[in-house]
Order: C-alpha cells, then structure tokens, then sequence
C-alpha cells in the first residue's frame, strides 16, 4: 500500500482532555477510505488533524512524506481539500458563487478568477450534475443538491485528496446513495484519495475500499472491508451483537441485523 497521508502517533485533544490517542494510520493513495467507530471516539477531531485545522499535541501529520504542519496554509490547500459537517453558506449565494470559492488558494494579486479558475468551476459543475442550476441560490436547492455543490467547491479546489465528515448526515437514502456514488465515480474516473468519516456501516462496507475502525480515541482495527465489518470487530468497536452476510450482488459485507449484547465487554485500549 502506497500512502498519500500519514498520522504517526498523533495525540489531540482540548486543554487537558485527550480524544485521540497517540494514533498511527497510513491512508492510501487513489482509494476511499472509511472511518468508522461510536459517536464521541475521536473520529471527527482525527480528521481535522488530517486537515491541517486542529496541531496534534504531539505526533505528525505526513502529506507525501512532509509534515502537513509545516507546510503553509495556502500550499495544503492546494493538496487537500475537507468539507466539514453540515455547512452553511449565505443566504442568496449562488452555485456558481459558492464553487468559485474552492479557487481561493489558487489566487493572486486582488483575487480576480482567471481562466484557469472559470474552467476549473465549469468542470466541478459538471462532473456533480449541477451545470443546469448554475444561477440558483444555493439555499434553494434540496439537501441532497447543496451536498453536491459544498462537493462540487471542494473539486473546484483542485486537490487529489477529499476529506469528507459525514457527507450524508441528514439525507434519505436516495440521497444518500447519490452522493456516495458520486464520490466512488470520482475515484475512479479522476482518482481522487477520498477519506471520509461515515456512521452507515453497510455504505462503509460497499462504497470503501479501507476502513480504519476508532473506539474512546485509539485505531483498533484498520484493512478492508471484509476483514473489518465483522461480527467480532463490531462487537468490540460498538459493543452489539451483529450478524454479517455477504452482498448477494456486491459481494461485500452486509450488516444484516443487530442487537447489544447483554454483558458489558472489556475496554479497548
């Protein structure tokens, strides 16, 4: 496995309280990578670290085999781009004014939009579906289409790395599954790294090609998807009893049903 960002030992945490735990994770290059694990494991904070947004403690963040941490804001920028948890834009931005956004690290002087930048706003329009709504505000459009639009700045940024928390929190399935399958195209047609924290384990399962599972702020378990979403990893990682069959048509796991087990586990550490 090729790397493209690295943790090494990386320890975060606010003031005196620690959330993630000395972690080491290596995320590899051209593939989706999912993080998984219970609400308040560290999950969210881990990715700002990724992101350059949140120094660790102690420990590093290594982008190509450089540390993220000193490298200037504008030049990661331009390597990597995150779409944070429910984001909000201005009332009465358009599409186009959103997406135009993700060009800032690429600006000079009084920050006029070149050629460059118009071209780069016409293919993430493209490539997201939402050349037609342009000129539309952006706080008109359904939940699923103002996901593809904060998706389609984060293209326009240029980057070969996505980092995504929760990209689909608060939509039904059919949007959900819409926007997952956007990214899986994007990794595959433009080889994008994509890392993304994500709670639906079977979307995790189907759309990853590896999972790093976090509990109380440490990695306990990390490889692909057949290895990682199974009845003994869940029981450790979330502490349910779950049953795992194979997709009939994907082949990849599938957590069929589950329930939480009736006697407390021991701690992960």
């Amino acid at each position: 496995m090729t790397e493209i960002l690295e943790a090494n030992n990386v320890r975060i945490g606010y003031g005196d309280k620690i959330i993630v735990n000395d972690l080491k994770l290596s995320i590899p290059r051209g593939k989706i990578t999912s993080i998984i694990g219970p609400n308040g494991c560290g999950k969210s904070t881990f990715l700002k670290a990724l992101s350059r947004i949140l120094k660790p403690i102690s420990g590093y963040v290594y982008l190509d085999g450089k540390s993220i941490h000193k490298e200037s804001t504008k030049e990661t920028a331009k390597r990597l781009a995150i779409l944070p948890q429910s984001p909000d834009s201005p009332a009465g931005l358009t599409v186009h004014e959103l997406i135009s956004y993700g060009r800032f690290p690429h600006q000079k002087g009084f920050g006029r939009l070149t050629k460059e930048d118009y071209d780069m706003i016409d293919w993430a329009l493209e490539v997201t579906g939402l050349t037609l709504f342009r000129h539309q505000a952006v706080d008109a459009l359904s939940g699923g289409q103002r996901q593809r639009v904060w998706i389609a700045m984060a293209l326009a940024q240029g980057t070969e790395i996505l980092l995504l928390d929760e990209p689909t929190t608060y939509l039904d399935m059919a949007h959900q599954l819409e926007i997952l399958t956007l990214l899986q195209d994007l990794n595959k047609r433009e080889k994008k790294t994509i890392v993304m924290v994500i709670h639906d384990l079977n979307h995790a399962a189907r759309f990853s090609h590896y999972i790093a599972a976090m509990h109380a702020g440490n990695l306990i378990y990390e490889g692909d998807p057949q290895s990682v979403i199974t009845s003994h990893v869940l029981k450790d990682v979330f502490h349910i009893d779950a049953r795992i069959i194979p997709d009939p048509e994907l082949g990849c796991p599938v957590c069929l049903s589950y329930n939480l087990l009736k006697q407390p586990i021991e701690k992960v550490v």
